[in-house]
């Protein structure tokens, strides 16, 4: 398989089951000729889980009033941050809802404290915000940014995230790689509305995009939003899509996804041996963990001690990798301007 000679149609071919067996040994083989068979590992902290947004398809939406919602004080995001780099790992990535109640200063201090006290990667994923907020948190010393698209249909996008415009989230894509973010995003596969053609097209534009990383995973129905009765987006697609992105993206650094677990047991590990190298293991507090739903079966309280590291690194060496420790850079920092 040439990945320089996939056309739209191979593609398309290839996410409907053409060649599961290629197409899957063909992405384990790029990644191993990159990444070699490391994993890297990201410590996740999920600060809140109020937001602003009422997107259709997220357990988190501000019209969802069956949510107990919870904010982490400064303290405790530090202690959080302190377990992880006490565990060796070497990044964190800091998320939340779309919360407005952190101040930018807020959160500027937060990752100065972490970077004074850990050599350490720090990954944001707090959605849109302005310019001079993005240029703050870089300063402060954020390495990454994290802000999926989630679909590159104009009216999907549109009727599942009402109110928000998709130019706005490119724009923000934009502005976080002129300030020298390593720059994160990816879609939902499934999402009400969207197609397999439209998954060939966000394949395309993801990878015209040069991403330092890439973030894919089904979408799961939940069922205390409007799209509660919508069937789930396939497994088997979303690990296509990896394959497929993989074979696209060689350096992009590709998650094997939580929300892959939540939509069919043994998803993540299986998300590893068809083209992802990093698992995300999360370090929210027990007490809170669970309240992180945005999709079922997310931190549920039966899982959350599954959902930690000790079971990220049973589940790396049951897959066949090696456990990295490492930054995990993307190969492609600095060599693209575009």
């Amino acid at each position: 398989m040439n990945s320089m000679t996939l056309t739209n149609t191979e593609i398309r071919d290839y996410l409907h089951g053409k060649n599961d067996t290629e197409l899957f040994a063909a992405a384990d083989r790029v990644r191993r000729e990159v990444f070699g068979t490391d994993v890297y590992l990201r410590g996740i902290i999920e600060f809140s889980n109020y937001c602003k947004q009422d997107c259709l398809y997220c357990g988190l939406r501000r019209g969802n009033r069956s949510v107990r919602r919870y904010r982490l004080t400064t303290d405790e995001i530090l202690e959080c941050a302190g377990e992880i780099g006490d565990s060796g790992i070497s990044t964190i990535v800091l998320q939340t809802g779309e919360d407005p109640w952190y101040s930018d200063s807020d959160i500027a201090e937060i990752i100065t404290a972490i970077k004074s006290q850990y050599d350490i990667a720090i990954t944001l994923s707090l959605g849109e915000r302005k310019k001079e907020t993005y240029q703050l948190w870089r300063e402060a010393g954020a390495d990454r940014y994290l802000i999926r698209l989630e679909s590159f249909n104009e009216k999907s996008y549109s009727d599942a995230r009402p109110g928000t415009v998709r130019k706005d989230r490119l724009n923000c894509l934009e502005t976080l790689r002129e300030l020298d973010y390593e720059v994160g995003s990816g879609i939902m596969i499934g999402l009400p509305g969207d197609t397999v053609d439209d998954v060939v097209i966000a394949i395309r534009d993801l990878t015209a995009m040069h991403l330092h990383m890439i973030g894919m995973g089904p979408f799961v129905a939940h069922n205390q939003t409007p799209f509660a009765e919508e069937t789930n987006g396939n497994v088997d697609i979303v690990l296509r899509a990896y394959a497929l992105m993989r074979i696209l993206n060689p350096t992009a650094n590709i998650p094997s996804t939580s929300a892959m677990e939540s939509a069919r047991p043994g998803g993540r590990m299986r998300g590893l041996q068809v083209g992802a190298n990093v698992i995300m293991p999360s370090f929210t507090p027990k007490r809170v963990k669970e309240l992180y739903n945005i999709y079922p079966g997310k931190n549920v309280q039966q899982d959350i001690d599954e959902d930690g590291l000790q079971a990220a690194l049973a589940m790396i060496e049951k897959a066949g990798y090696n456990i990295s420790w490492a930054r995990g850079d993307s190969p492609l920092k600095g060599k693209c301007s575009n």
